[in-house]
């Protein structure tokens, strides 16, 4: 009940007027909004585990909060979690955890770098694609693992050494196909519909 109450106030932080006026008044980006959606459902319903809770997936959040800013990203979460919570075995008692693990953290941290790379890095193409998202992407993905593998052990479901074998050691092997996947989208996207990206600026990054 109190993970559910904290998940629940952690998106509405993200709730902001102008954002979902500027939403309503644009269809394209409603598209857009429901495209990475379902695009984070398909992703998120391939998972693999053997035991109860440790379940290994590609989250794909890094390049959807990178397109759609992280106050959408957080929404086109939400509707994916609700599309996976109708359509697949995920139950209602899950839906607060695995938003909050699998998708809220991972937003904020992805976004999060993002600012840090764009305060402190040049601003380049080649730094928006390789930093931005494929190194970000990848430290996501293992960061999610490991935070979420800390909060399993704390609430006593499993001890430490059958996390690490079963769950945690994945962080080493799930990186890379996390940054790359979000690389590869991310780099479509700004070579053939840089306007798309809403955190992508043509004058800054391109003219260089």
């Amino acid at each position: 009940m109190l993970l559910s109450m904290f998940t629940a106030a952690v998106f509405a932080a993200t709730l902001n007027k102008q954002t979902y006026r500027a939403l309503l008044a644009r269809p394209a980006r409603q598209t857009g909004v429901f495209a990475s959606a379902l695009c984070l459902a398909l992703f998120w319903q391939i998972q693999a585990g053997i035991l109860e809770h440790l379940n290994i997936h590609i989250l794909g959040i890094t390049a959807v909060t990178l397109i759609m800013g992280w106050r959408l990203a957080s929404l086109c979460s939400l509707i994916a979690s609700l599309l996976l919570l109708y359509f697949t075995d995920l139950s209602a008692d899950q839906l607060a955890e695995f938003l909050l693990f699998s998708a809220f953290i991972p937003i904020f941290l992805s976004y999060g770098l993002y600012l840090l790379c764009y305060q402190f890095l040049p601003r380049h193409f080649f730094v928006y694609i390789f930093v931005c998202a494929f190194l970000c992407a990848g430290f996501v993905g293992a960061a999610k693992i490991l935070i979420s593998g800390g909060y399993f052990y704390l609430l006593g479901l499993y001890d430490l050494p059958t996390l690490l074998d079963n769950y945690m050691f994945y962080a080493v092997i799930m990186w890379f196909p996390e940054a790359m996947l979000n690389g590869m989208a991310i780099t479509l996207l700004i070579t053939y519909r840089p306007h798309w990206v809403k955190t992508f600026y043509d004058q800054e990054y391109l003219n260089k």
